[in-house]
């Protein structure tokens, strides 16, 4: 079973919208959970703008709640999607070895390939925020799901 891990700052953002999107996209044959770099919402809901432009495209995030990322992590998942280049860079260091590296990639280099875009962090700005990044995830996801699906 494929085991898929979205990562932000807080996980109350974009890793959640990350999270469910592809969930919304892939079957129960694969694992889908997300994490952030911080330790500032650990056990909260994702941010009610999240919760809101997900139930707008028909997908439910209210059973995710904030973790933090953690080095077992590496052990658990087979990919490790950041949002920018801050969290890949905190991602990384936590790494042990190479194979640990290898699973780290920035979510829109699947769109965009190697152009190491970030994916903006909505939390200070408006809800159009928010629906921007939704749709950025949205495309990333939809190039993961078809990967995933050959």
């Amino acid at each position: 079973m494929t085991k898929i891990l979205m990562v932000c700052l807080g996980n109350i953002c974009r890793s959640p919208l990350a999270e469910g999107i592809l969930r919304d996209k892939l079957s129960n044959d694969f694992i889908i959970d997300s994490a952030g770099t911080g330790n500032y919402h650990i056990g909260d809901l994702p941010d009610k703008r999240s919760i809101k432009v997900a139930e707008k495209y028909g997908i439910d995030i209210t059973n995710q709640r904030g973790r933090q990322f953690s080095v077992s992590d590496f052990d658990t998942f087979d990919f490790i999607y950041t949002m920018d280049n801050s969290n890949f860079k905190n991602v990384v260091k936590l790494a042990r070895n190479e194979n640990d590296i290898a699973k780290v990639k920035l979510i829109l280099n699947e769109v965009y390939s190697n152009q190491n875009y970030d994916v903006p962090d909505p939390y200070h700005h408006s809800t159009q925020g928010f629906e921007n990044v939704f749709k950025m995830l949205d495309e990333a996801c939809e190039v993961i799901a078809s990967k995933l699906l050959i």
